[in-house]
């Protein structure tokens, strides 16, 4: 069995300054559909760890949350593929919980449902460095894609060493199946 955790934001579908509020604002970017379906055939699980503040903020509700959630698994099911898990942080900046990125806990409570796989073979694919902080500090291999924040997140430097950098998640499908 192998596993891949991907951030939503910036890696799936499209990002926004101003949040991603409503399904109809949910909108993939070009071929990553298609590059889960690809992981999910050549025998990843595929998880989702995604921040979102928004509802803390009360920029949406978990409804509309699941609304896009479900959009996406959908999109993902057509095209061949499949989603096994979501985990998503629903608090602000200031709560002092342990699951919003850049901490482990979502990527940790992933890892947690997979014992026989190792950390350590596991790429956490993310557009912003708290993406890449939370998957190190689980353990994890890092994968930057450009898509999203990713290019802010590649000129202010500071990447976890080793990582990896990919114009998109497509074009991750051979460094992850590699």
């Amino acid at each position: 069995m192998k596993l891949v955790i991907l951030d939503r934001d910036g890696v799936i579908n499209f990002d926004s300054d101003n949040y991603i509020k409503t399904v109809d604002e949910w909108q993939p970017i070009p071929g990553s559909i298609e590059a889960i379906a690809t992981l999910s055939k050549a025998g990843f699980d595929i998880c989702v760890a995604t921040n979102q503040s928004g509802l803390a903020r009360g920029y949406f509700t978990p409804e509309t949350l699941t609304a896009m959630h479900d959009k996406m698994t959908s999109l993902v099911t057509e095209a061949g593929g499949s989603i096994t898990h979501i985990e998503h942080c629903p608090h602000g900046p200031d709560d002092g919980c342990n699951c919003r990125k850049p901490l482990p806990g979502m990527i940790e409570n992933i890892l947690s449902k997979y014992p026989q796989i190792r950390a350590q073979s596991v790429y956490v694919v993310g557009d912003s460095l708290r993406d890449l902080q939370a998957g190190v500090a689980a353990g994890c291999k890092a994968l930057l894609v450009k898509t999203g924040k990713g290019e802010r997140t590649l000129e202010k430097g500071g990447l976890p060493d080793r990582t990896a950098v990919c114009e998109n998640l497509n074009s991750a499908v051979d460094i992850i199946t590699g």
